[in-house]
């Protein structure tokens, strides 16, 4: 019998999945708070040169605060004061109003540096002193965690549909706890960045197995209300993470809290099922008729299941499957899997590389970083519905074209809006981040729809792979701001207009059943 007309007579949508959902949402909003959280962690305060030092024990240790600064460190072009640069020895004239002599030596900061501690009481920055020369090194510290998912999600994916979704998951939970417990008492620079990696690598395994085990849960004509569903944990964890940013102003009591929900994640995984669909493209018929019974007495449809054998759920095309071990090699070896595997990865690259190329970058609009994410995270909510709207009426390709196609577009009008007016920047900014955060609502949708069973996670984890590969780039990109300060604004949008015209080219998905084998991809359409 076809699984998708099991769960239409079993209710693709009861009580059962609800509680699968919910039972996810637990561990999913954390990943928002650990893929986002360089936007506080590793946010760099209001700084300037620790010029103690120039106390000589004269003058200089009679004035006052405002008149050390006027000595002792330069002003910039706007007459703001350097936050790299210091004088070699106080400029005392500049007191009297006499101008500081052409000839003053700056020096780079020599003892240090002092920082605003209003807003965030200590950072990454603040802890390991990762500004100026060092700043590289701060925005490292989110390549190096997107590297850790980037290696995660081909890993986990592999690992999902070899030994199932379940099992993974409960690895992912621990994994993930144990290496965010560490990486929040790290001693160093390089044992943080460590642990931060191995975090990622865990993480990946609970976004792209979660939402499968979700998806292949749901009936064919609730899949695109199960596909919004699961995106809203997302949002949801958004605005976790800034509630609890808000309050959590340390970075390593800010890692804990946002991991904490992992512990009820671990408590609640003893009531998650196991993917039927995966167990029966893997002749496991007996656990797959276990669970499908187990779906049915919680909707109230076990009547109709009387008569279904376990032998019964076996369809006659899956005998090819027995014992074959699938890989990634997979997603390559037949032409129209090929054409499928290399446009998805192109489009998955640039929604991811524009959505987290605006995530990333929210102090660069005027406002509080706080009240920058929060709006970010609500726009998010009436997107959602809308795309809810444009994929049950339009269908996936269209709905992941055009979202791409618009956030290039607002990108593009962002070039040319001048910095002073971050009322029509922030205005147009979260316009453009609604709509990447929409293209990635569908895309996850779209591309469970698209790969079959015996290859699901092996296909999301190598679509997350490149995703992740371009987030470590995309975070790098913000550096190129030095040689031009519309680089990265350009970048950015050409990336998300040339993924959306690649997305014209994928099929629609829109009502048609999930793919089981490979056989289904390559038979003609």
């Amino acid at each position: 019998m076809k699984f998708d007309s099991i769960l239409s007579e079993i209710n693709g949508f009861g009580k059962f999945q609800i509680k699968l959902v919910l039972i996810q949402m637990l561990s999913r909003i954390t990943l928002p708070c650990h893929f986002l959280l360089n936007n506080f962690m590793a946010a760099v305060p209001s700084h300037h040169c620790n010029i103690t030092a120039l106390d000589d024990g004269g003058v200089f240790g009679n004035l006052t605060l405002e008149e050390k600064m006027a000595v002792g460190i330069p002003a910039d072009e706007n007459g703001d004061q350097e936050s790299c640069l210091m004088f070699s020895k106080p400029q005392y004239q500049h007191l009297s109003g006499s101008n500081i002599s052409e000839d003053a030596l700056t020096v780079p900061c020599q003892n240090g540096w002092v920082y605003d501690n209003s807003t965030f009481k200590s950072t990454l920055a603040t802890e390991w002193d990762l500004v100026c020369s060092r700043k590289g090194m701060n925005k490292a510290t989110g390549t190096v965690f997107f590297v850790g998912v980037m290696v995660g999600a081909p890993l986990f994916g592999f690992l999902g549909d070899r030994f199932g979704r379940r099992p993974l998951l409960l690895v992912s939970y621990l994994s993930s706890m144990v290496f965010a417990v560490l990486s929040a008492f790290s001693t160093s620079y390089v044992m943080f960045a460590i642990m931060r990696f191995f975090t990622g690598m865990s993480l990946a395994g609970i976004s792209i197995i979660s939402h499968v085990l979700n998806v292949e849960w749901f009936s064919i004509e609730r899949r695109t209300f199960s596909g919004v569903i699961i995106s809203l944990d997302w949002t949801l964890g958004n605005w976790v993470l800034v509630g609890i940013a808000y309050y959590v102003n340390e970075w390593r009591m800010l890692i804990l809290a946002g991991t904490s929900p992992l512990i009820l994640s671990v408590i609640a995984w003893r009531w998650l099922p196991e993917s039927a669909r995966w167990l029966l493209a893997n002749r496991k018929v007996d656990a797959a008729h276990h669970y499908i019974m187990k779906c049915a007495e919680i909707n109230n449809r076990t009547k109709c299941m009387a008569t279904v054998t376990p032998k019964a759920l076996l369809e006659p095309g899956q005998a090819e499957t027995i014992d074959k071990k699938y890989t990634f090699v997979d997603l390559f070896k037949t032409p129209n899997m090929r054409k499928l595997s290399i446009g998805l990865g192109i489009v998955w690259y640039g929604v991811a590389f524009t959505y987290y190329g605006i995530s990333l970058n929210i102090t660069g609009f005027g406002l509080n970083p706080y009240l920058t994410q929060f709006i970010f995270a609500s726009i998010e909510m009436p997107m959602k519905i809308g795309v809810y709207i444009f994929l049950e009426k339009l269908g996936r390709r269209p709905s992941e074209a055009g979202a791409l196609l618009l956030t290039g577009l607002c990108l593009f009008i962002n070039i040319f809006v001048a910095k002073d007016k971050w009322v029509i920047r922030t205005v147009v900014a979260v316009l453009g981040k609604a709509l990447s955060e929409a293209s990635f609502t569908v895309i996850y949708l779209y591309t469970t729809e698209l790969f079959p069973t015996v290859v699901r996670e092996n296909g999301l984890g190598y679509t997350s792979f490149v995703a992740r590969l371009a987030v470590s780039i995309s975070v790098l990109v913000m550096l190129l701001e030095d040689v031009w300060h519309l680089f990265p604004a350009v970048v950015y949008c050409t990336v998300a207009i040339g993924a959306g015209l690649v997305a014209l080219l994928l099929p629609e998905t829109l009502n048609v059943r999930l793919p089981e084998i490979i056989e289904d991809i390559e038979k003609p359409r």
